[in-house]
């Protein structure tokens, strides 16, 4: 059976999340690698979850769980078929697929969630059950807000400015509008200046050709090569997270199983309301790392 893992992203933290993990070797190992480069405990602020809730600590944490998940899962024979990860979740798409390492990896993240944290200005706003084709007419004619996450047919993110999401929404139908508790207008242009900077810190990383089919969120067509990885990832700031076409392109590409790994449900949610094709199975504690042991040796 063919199988993508996916990785949930900012929004997915929870309280606890990696804890029951950490008396495993390859955990322990890093967790205190995480600790080195971070100058502070993962594992501690995933335990008390205190400040999981801020961009400079909810992106490197949920960056250290997944790829510890990623190693679990491979030391258990798994390996997947194609990778795809919602916003940060995309980092750990990259080193399942062996693009670069642990490490480059969350110096990355670490930059990336420093940026993000300290941006200032616009808002966020969730968007459940609206007319796709009325929204797309609204938000080409409004000035001052973007299409932030098409995370499935009856959900999107829009960022902006407040002005620019207030004049949107007198123009929409909406069932229901959730504004974000975030820093900034993340993927829209008004993370053009954290892009900037972040870039000075990628442009020297060599990334490698993928193992697996990576789709990206700037674009959700299957790539492996490295160079063309690197030119997505550039984009990923301030680009729109096309999560609904990800998940239509899935079974496309003949995946048949799509595991969500890390915290949570979302993105499971997500891709179940978007297709029918696909069985959906989430790993993000050590019993179900167990349970698909089990299931591998009952085969």
């Amino acid at each position: 059976m063919k199988t993508a893992w996916v990785f949930p992203g900012q929004g997915s933290q929870t309280a606890g999340m990696g804890v029951d993990l950490a008396e495993l070797t390859v955990a322990a190992e890093k967790f205190d690698r995480a600790e080195s480069i971070l100058g502070w405990s993962v594992l501690e602020n995933c335990r008390t979850g205190d400040n999981l809730s801020r961009t400079l600590y909810t992106q490197p944490c949920l960056y250290v769980v997944e790829c510890i998940l990623v190693d679990l899962l491979q030391a258990r024979g798994q390996q997947p078929d194609a990778v795809a990860g919602h916003s940060l979740g995309e980092y750990v798409a990259l080193y399942a697929a062996g693009v670069f390492d642990f490490d480059t990896g969350l110096k990355l993240v670490k930059r990336r969630s420093e940026l993000m944290d300290a941006a200032a200005g616009g808002q966020m706003a969730a968007l459940m059950k609206f007319d796709r084709s009325q929204l797309e007419a609204a938000v080409a004619e409004t000035e001052g807000v973007v299409l932030a996450n098409d995370n499935s047919p009856a959900q999107v993110v829009v960022s902006g400015t407040e002005e620019g999401i207030q004049t949107l929404l007198g123009k929409v139908k909406v069932r229901r509008t959730v504004t974000l508790d975030v820093s900034g207008a993340f993927h829209s242009p008004f993370m053009n200046e954290a892009a900037q900077s972040f870039q000075s810190v990628l442009d020297p990383v060599t990334f490698a050709s993928a193992r697996v089919p990576v789709l990206s969120n700037v674009d959700p067509t299957p790539e492996t090569q490295a160079e063309a990885l690197k030119k997505r990832l550039e984009r990923q700031i301030t680009g729109s997270v096309r999560w609904r076409e990800i998940s239509l392109t899935l079974p496309e590409i003949g995946i048949e199983r799509v595991v969500e790994v890390g915290p949570g449900k979302v993105l499971s949610g997500l891709i179940g309301r978007t297709s029918d094709r696909v069985s959906l199975t989430n790993v993000g504690t050590l019993d179900d790392l167990n349970n698909i042991a089990t299931a591998i040796s009952a085969r």
